[in-house]
């Protein structure tokens, strides 16, 4: 069985949490390799705190904290409504398969909604074939507003 609750950050067990969930995403090679810097893992919990457009959601599968999910507030000028971008999302090697990602985006959609978003939207790397198939059967796919355009790229131009 499979419970997702909201992450409450004044909580120093929820704070903690993230960062080891989070952490345990970076070290996977689908979040880049590394551990998290100590920096951010004592900057993280209170800069997120302190962001009224953030949402972190946990999931737990018989009892055990297994799954993570960030997600931020966004605006769709096309729309004139709001939005809900995923910015991370994390389920341990021996949860997956088990409907924990299912679990997440379902509060997650249930949140949305709640707050008459027009869309969730996300970024996945091309080649996590597994995330790709998990996004597709829950109805995602790649944003394009015209087919003879094509889709969307997600760049960035790092600043530091």
């Amino acid at each position: 069985m499979t419970e997702v609750l909201h992450a409450d950050l004044h909580r120093p067990d929820h704070r903690a949490l993230l960062i080891h969930l989070l952490d345990a995403y970076a070290r996977d090679p689908m979040g880049g390799g590394k551990p998290l810097a100590d920096s951010v893992k004592r900057k993280l919990p209170r800069a997120l705190m302190m962001r009224s457009d953030a949402l972190s959601l946990f999931a737990f599968h018989d009892g055990k904290a297994v799954g993570l999910l960030n997600a931020f507030e966004g605006f769709s000028t096309f729309a004139a409504a709001p939005l809900l971008n995923v910015h991370d999302v994390y389920v341990t090697p021996e949860a997956r398969k088990l409907g924990v990602a299912s679990a997440l985006f379902e509060a997650l959609t249930l949140e949305a909604q709640a707050r008459g978003c027009c869309k969730i939207t996300l970024e996945v790397l091309a080649h996590n074939d597994a995330a790709c198939a998990c996004y597709r059967a829950l109805g995602f796919k790649a944003y394009e507003l015209d087919p003879d355009v094509g889709a969307a790229q997600f760049w960035e131009k790092p600043l530091t």
